[in-house]
């Protein structure tokens, strides 16, 4: 696979892994949902799988794989399960999105001669 497919890999590691996690809280109240929490969470590591073949440092890719999944997660299960969303939580969030751009970025540094 070409390397430049790591990032579509990536994103698509980071919707299957918040799909499995929106609906392992959906199956709290209809365990049918329980069959998407298994492929879901399965996609996701064989996808995060794919992107370390492909070239990308751990650090990266799971910095961002964790930290933009626990953001959307955040985000929407406010949506679709009214859960909090308070001021403090966007403070996390900023935090999160700048956490993210500094290790992208840093490891661009680091392998730049």
């Amino acid at each position: 696979m070409p390397p430049a497919l790591k990032w579509p890999a990536l994103a698509a590691a980071i919707s299957s892994e918040v799909s499995a996690s929106l609906a392992l809280r959906a199956a709290v109240d209809h365990p049918a949902w329980y069959t998407l929490v298994v492929a879901g969470y399965s996609l996701s590591f064989v996808l995060i799988s794919v992107v370390l073949r492909l070239g990308m440092p751990i650090g990266v890719a799971y910095g961002i794989w964790a930290a933009t999944g626990v953001a959307l997660t955040a985000l929407l299960a406010a949506l679709l399960f009214d859960d909090p969303l308070t001021w403090m939580m966007g403070a996390g969030f900023v935090a999160i999105i700048g956490g993210v751009l500094m290790i992208e970025l840093g490891s661009r540094q680091e392998s730049t001669p």
